[in-house]
């Protein structure tokens, strides 16, 4: 696959692209419980604080020319990050098959209002077929198409917006039932798991402001607008389905674009990382191949297998990755921790694990900042701790400043 430079543009739309969803549309409306005004101001926090985590990781794949992978490899070394790879490998399979189950029950929904056609395992069919061929066109092609797509999005989304928020607002506002933590913590997940996908494009990047300020941009502005149609459209509709927001708008055609594209130029990314990080492990395959084969895996997990039951098995995966984040962030910007030359590094295997420990005796509690950056945060510091204690530090080859 042709990796040439992805410019300023390209990454803004590549990742605005990203964020434009059914699912974050839909999470967004889970923000209901907290009323508008808390729910927005969780919505935008939570996504401030992700996405300036998710875009360190993004500089890191830009400094070190290197896919998010194999930029784990700074912490882990080369083996350890094979284990890295398998995690994130079979979690993208997961979210490619929930992504094209999500957009072809949307689209057959679309599909059987306004025609009468009624088949929902076809509608996955397709959109697991364009999302093959957005993969096969490659790099060089996808950048322009993909910024056409996305432009066709910002559009339709100024008008899914408009049909949401001109709406009358309810007689009686909803009793506010969720807590500030709850709603922090559904803000934040959403950028924090791109996190071990985001280098894989800001590798390619052709400078650091696009390596940065663009996904940065893209990512905060798209996911805190859809996040706002979901909780906009679960207060003043009384749903977050974008679907029955588009239907009751009477949108038709446009609503069908708004899903296919954005299930679309979502769902790519998850496919073309899946490679990336097989890559890592067995370099010698085709990236454009390889993609293509996780596409047709993840899109026969979405017409024939009840996908959704499984949803706990990749929340258990994305769990690894919270302390992972902190373990690599330390490393690399605070201790010039660097085993790449090593097979494994046991420490920091060591603090993924108690930080995978943590994650799960801190959910049971309601947490301001939500369970998964005080995870971060806890992992952070234990990890710091013990690589001073071990004397990794004085041993580790320094960054370049």
């Amino acid at each position: 696959m042709n990796t040439s430079k992805l410019t300023f543009a390209n990454l803004f739309f590549l990742w605005f692209g990203a964020a434009v969803s059914v699912a974050e549309i839909f999470t967004g409306g889970y923000l209901a419980d907290l009323g508008f005004a808390q729910g927005m101001t969780a919505n935008v926090l939570g996504h401030l604080v992700g996405t300036v985590i998710l875009v360190l990781g993004g500089v890191i794949g830009y400094r070190e020319k290197l896919p998010s992978i194999m930029s784990m490899r700074i912490s882990f070394g080369k083996q350890g990050s094979y284990l890295l790879s398998l995690v994130n490998i079979l979690q993208l399979i997961g979210w490619t098959a929930v992504m094209i189950l999500l957009g072809g029950d949307a689209i057959n929904a679309l599909c059987k209002t306004l025609w009468g056609i009624d088949n929902q395992v076809l509608m996955s069919a397709l959109v697991g077929l364009f999302i093959a061929f957005w993969v096969f066109i490659g790099i060089q092609g996808f950048k322009w198409l993909n910024m056409i797509a996305v432009g066709l999005l910002l559009g339709l989304t100024v008008v899914m917006s408009w049909v949401i928020f001109t709406q009358p607002a309810p007689a009686e506002a909803p009793a506010a039932t969720g807590t500030f933590g709850m709603g922090f913590e559904l803000a934040i997940i959403m950028p924090l798991s791109w996190f071990p996908l985001i280098a894989d494009y800001t590798s390619m990047a052709r400078d650091s402001k696009s390596a940065w300020v663009a996904p940065f941009l893209g990512y905060f502005v798209g996911s805190t607008w859809m996040y706002s149609i979901g909780l906009g459209g679960a207060i003043f509709t009384g749903t977050a389905d974008p679907t029955q927001m588009m239907l009751a708008a009477k949108l038709g055609i446009v609503a069908l674009m708004v899903i296919g594209l954005s299930t679309v130029t979502t769902t790519f990314m998850d496919v073309f990382s899946a490679a990336v990080s097989t890559l890592n492990v067995l370099p010698k395959l085709s990236r454009r191949f390889t993609a293509v084969f996780f596409a047709a895996v993840g899109t026969g997990l979405a017409m024939f297998f009840p996908i959704t039951q499984y949803e706990w098995f990749l929340y258990i995966l994305g769990s690894v990755f919270a302390p992972l984040m902190a373990i690599l962030l330390s490393d690399y910007y605070l201790l010039r921790h660097d085993a790449r030359t090593r097979a494994a590094d046991p420490l920091a295997l060591i603090s993924l694990a108690v930080g995978i420990a943590f994650y799960y005796w801190v959910k049971q509690y309601d947490m301001v900042v939500g369970h998964t950056l005080t995870t971060i945060g806890f992992t952070l510091v234990v990890h710091n701790a013990m690589r001073v204690l071990v004397g990794r530090r004085s041993q580790a080859p320094v960054f370049k400043a």
